[in-house]
C-alpha cells in the first residue's frame, strides 16, 4: 500500500491558499484578463511616489500637482457606464484592446510634455482608457464564471492590483531619480498587452447586441434603467461606491497623518502603505472561500464593512505607528474581501446582455467616491481646523470617514436584503 510522505500535506499551492477553485489559473481566458489587469492600478500608484518630483519639471506647486491625481479619476465616473454599454453590444475584446492602446499611448505621451497643462490634459485622457479596462474586466469574469468560482476570479483580480500596485511603484520611485519622465514610460507596457490580447483573446460574450438601430439602442438603455431601479440594483451600486471611501481616504491623507501627525517619514508612510495593498491583496485571495463557507453573503459583507471602518478610524486614532499599523491591516482586509464580494454579486444581478452595463454604473459610482473623497475630507479639515486644531480636525475627519462609509454600507446591505429578487421581463 502507498503512503504520502508527510511533508507532502505541508507543499503550499494555489489551492491551498485561495482555495480548489484556483484551478481557473490555468485558464487562458483568466490568465489574459490577469494579464491586462496589470495596467489600471497604476493609473493612481504609479504616481504616488513621484508627484513630488514633477512640480518644478511641470511647473506646477505642491497645493495643485494633486489634480494630476483627479485628472485621471474624473472622467471615468462619466465614461465607465458608456463603456459598459458599449461592450453589451459589441463585444469585450474590442473595447478591451481599445482601452489598453489608448491608456498606453496617453500615459506614455506624458514623458514628452514640458508644462502642467498639457500633462493634465493627457492624464484626463488617460482615465477614459481605465474606464474601458477594469469594469470590462470584472464584467468578463461574470460572463465567464458563475458561483463561488467567479467570486474566487474577481479575488484572484483584486490581489493582482494589489500586487502591481506594490511592485510597479517602487520601480517609478527608482526611476524618477534618473529623469521625471521615466516612470510614465512604464505605461508602454500596454502596448505588448494589447498585442498579445489582440491574437489570443477570445470574446467572452457569446452573443454581442451587434444591431446598430437607434431603437434598439434606446431600448437597452430603458431595460437598464428599469434594471437600476430595483432595490437590489441600486442598492449595491451604491455600496460599491462607498466602499472607496475608507481606501482613498486612507490614500490621501496617510503621508500627512504619519509625518504631520504621529512625527514618521515618508518612506514610513511608504511602508504603511505598502502594508495596507499587500493587505488587500492577500485578503482578496480568499473571496472564493467566504463565499463558499456562507449560504447568504450578507453576513460576511456586514462584519467586513465593519473591520474597514474600524480599521480607518484605528489608523486617524492611532498614538503611533505601530498601532496605526494594526488599523491597516483590518481596513486593508475588509477593503480586499469587500470589493471583490460586492463585485461577485454585481455580475449575477443582471443578464448577460446589461451585465457590462451594471458592472459599469458599480464602478463608476466607485471613481465617484475616489474623486470627491480627497476634495470633501480637504474641505471639512479646512473647516475645522480653526476650532479644533490641525491635528484634531484631521483625526475626526478621518474616523467620520471610516465611519460614513462603513455605515452607509452596512445600510445599503440590509436594505438589499429586504428586497425581493429581480426579475426582468422578457
Amino acid at each position: 500500500m502507498y503512503f504520502s510522505h508527510p511533508r507532502a500535506s505541508r507543499v503550499v499551492t494555489p489551492s491551498s491558499i485561495a482555495g480548489a477553485d484556483t484551478d481557473i489559473l490555468r485558464e487562458r481566458p483568466f490568465q489574459l484578463l490577469l494579464l491586462i489587469n496589470v495596467l489600471p492600478p497604476l493609473g493612481t500608484a504609479l504616481l504616488s511616489p513621484v508627484l513630488g518630483s514633477l512640480v518644478e519639471p511641470l511647473g506646477a506647486s505642491t497645493a495643485n500637482v494633486g489634480l494630476l491625481m483627479s485628472a485621471f479619476t474624473a472622467p471615468a465616473i462619466f465614461v465607465i457606464p458608456v463603456a459598459g454599454v458599449v461592450s453589451d453590444r459589441f463585444g469585450r475584446r474590442p473595447v478591451l484592446i481599445f482601452g489598453l492602446l489608448w491608456f498606453g499611448l496617453t500615459g506614455t505621451a506624458i514623458a514628452l510634455v514640458s508644462t502642467f497643462e498639457a500633462a493634465l490634459a493627457l492624464r484626463f485622457l488617460q482615465g477614459v482608457g481605465f474606464a474601458a479596462l477594469t469594469p470590462i474586466i470584472i464584467t468578463s469574469l461574470g460572463d465567464l464564471y458563475a458561483g463561488t468560482k467567479e467570486a474566487t476570479a474577481q479575488g484572484l483580480r483584486f490581489t493582482g492590483s494589489g500586487l502591481s500596485q506594490t511592485v510597479f511603484p517602487l520601480a517609478a520611485g527608482v526611476l524618477v531619480g534618473f529623469a521625471w519622465q521615466y516612470p510614465f514610460l512604464l505605461y508602454a507596457v500596454a502596448f505588448p498587452v494589447a498585442a498579445v490580447v489582440y491574437v489570443y483573446f477570445e470574446e467572452p460574450l457569446d452573443d454581442p447586441g451587434r444591431d446598430d438601430s437607434d431603437g434598439d439602442f434606446r431600448e437597452q438603455l430603458g431595460d437598464l434603467r428599469t434594471l437600476v431601479e430595483h432595490r437590489r440594483a441600486w442598492t449595491m451600486v451604491v455600496a460599491r461606491g462607498t466602499a472607496n471611501l475608507a481606501w482613498f481616504g486612507f490614500l490621501t491623507y496617510n503621508s500627512i497623518l504619519v509625518v504631520d501627525v504621529l512625527d514618521g517619514t515618508p518612506a514610513q508612510a511608504g511602508l504603511l502603505a505598502a502594508l495596507a495593498s499587500l493587505t488587500y491583496a492577500l485578503a482578496a485571495s480568499q473571496a472564493g472561500r467566504i463565499a463558499d463557507l456562507f449560504d447568504d453573503r450578507i453576513y460576511p459583507l456586514l462584519a467586513l464593512n465593519v473591520s474597514m471602518g474600524a480599521g480607518l478610524a484605528l489608523v486617524f486614532l492611532a498614538p503611533s505607528l505601530p498601532v496605526a499599523a494594526v488599523g491597516v491591516v483590518f481596513m486593508g482586509a475588509g477593503f480586499g474581501l469587500v470589493l471583490s464580494i460586492y463585485r461577485s454579486i454585481v455580475t449575477t444581478l443582471a443578464p448577460p446582455s446589461l451585465r457590462g452595463g451594471l458592472v459599469s454604473l458599480s464602478e463608476g459610482s466607485g471613481r465617484a467616491a475616489a474623486t470627491m473623497t480627497p476634495i470633501l475630507m480637504g474641505a471639512a479639515i479646512a473647516l475645522s481646523a480653526s476650532s479644533l486644531g490641525f491635528t484634531t480636525a484631521v483625526r475626526a475627519v478621518g474616523v467620520g470617514t471610516g465611519l460614513l462609509g462603513a455605515g452607509t454600507g452596512i445600510a445599503c446591505l440590509l436594505a438589499m436584503s429586504a428586497a425581493a429578487p429581480i426579475e426582468m421581463g422578457e
